[in-house]
């Protein structure tokens, strides 16, 4: 077993542990472990922002419900990814169809390198860093145009950097159907992105 993997999935045991003993700052770090994970699913894919703190506390409660059932099958993270995935589909599933398009690019292609938010260090650090936060700035603005779904894939797969494997059992989405959408997302993102250049230099 791959020693990084046990260590987290001793760490997730100790701490579900602490939480069914009733230790409620277990359930509190748990919340801060992975809140950032709940907030790309929740701010991706619901559209109305009054709606996001309600449903991200539906998915703690689910959370807290069904941790007793818990059975270490995946790390923990990944199962509250799959709880927030399924709460957020059910929400919009209720307010009106949702229609995921057929994926037509090569199922096989790599996804690629992550996406760098951060630009090459040079002599003018300051400029560096305040190039940094524009740029970033920009990718999120682009990246907020996509299609919800594919907010949630790329901000999983580029900025929680989850794996592959970890998106397709968080999603039940085949592998290469996420290799798919992530490339259709790369090049919306790039048609998008070359739009506002030209917009700028006009």
């Amino acid at each position: 077993m791959n020693t990084k993997a046990a260590e987290v999935t001793e760490a997730d045991r100790i701490l579900v542990s602490r939480i069914l003993a009733g230790q409620p700052e277990a359930f509190r770090e748990l919340i801060a472990n992975t809140e950032k994970l709940v907030a790309q699913f929740v701010f991706k894919m619901i559209p109305i922002a009054a709606d996001r703190k309600d449903i991200a506390q539906d998915v703690y409660l689910k959370v807290h419900q069904n941790l007793p059932g818990f059975r270490f099958q995946s790390k923990l993270s990944t199962w509250i990814g799959q709880i927030t995935y399924n709460t957020c589909l059910h929400y919009l599933e209720k307010k009106r169809p949702v229609l995921l398009e057929q994926f037509f690019d090569d199922p096989d292609m790599e996804p690629g390198d992550r996406i760098a938010y951060q630009s090459e260090s040079g002599e003018n650090e300051t400029e560096n860093k305040l190039n940094e936060r524009e740029l970033k700035g920009t990718i999120d603005g682009a990246v907020s145009q996509l299609p919800p779904l594919y907010q949630t894939l790329i901000g999983l797969y580029y900025q929680q950097e989850l794996s592959l494997s970890e998106i397709c059992e968080i999603t039940s989405l085949p592998e290469g159907t996420v290799k798919a959408y992530l490339f259709r997302a790369r090049k919306q993102l790039k048609v998008i992105l070359l739009k506002l250049q030209k917009r700028q230099q006009l």
